[in-house]
């Protein structure tokens, strides 16, 4: 079965970094789209980041984090990334891994409605 794994989550100051790993499994993640998504606490989901999974997959962020954050990939063994710098309070959040595994699989501004799966989450607290 799919699974969706994340790791790298934890409890920072603000304008601190972390990384984010999504280590997928189950299913072929070559040419479809992986997503990384947060849920603060009585929020909505909200789409944080997308990349094609091919060598030089295009990328997608919310507006709330282009600049700060990064999406990547490591095509051989299909693992998703998300640096994330110059964290704020407001980026405070379970963050979620997602994958599109549609034959017509599309990337764009993530959307919660275009993924499929989803991982368990890992919890990012930024505060002072």
């Amino acid at each position: 079965q799919v699974q969706l794994v994340e790791s790298g989550g934890g409890s920072v100051r603000p304008g601190a970094s972390l990384r984010l790993s999504c280590v997928p499994s189950g299913a072929s993640f070559s040419k479809k789209c992986m997503g990384w998504f947060r849920q603060a606490p009585g929020k909505e989901r909200e789409g944080v980041a997308a990349i094609w999974t091919a060598f030089g997959g295009a990328e997608y962020y919310a507006e709330s984090v282009r600049r700060r954050f990064t999406i990547s990939q490591d095509l051989a063994t299909n693992t998703i990334f998300l640096q994330m710098n110059r964290l704020n309070p407001d980026d405070t959040a379970v963050y979620y891994c997602a994958a599109d595994l549609r034959r017509g699989a599309i990337c764009r501004d993530p959307r919660v409605a275009d993924f499929q799966y989803w991982g368990q989450g890992t919890q990012v607290n930024v505060s002072s």
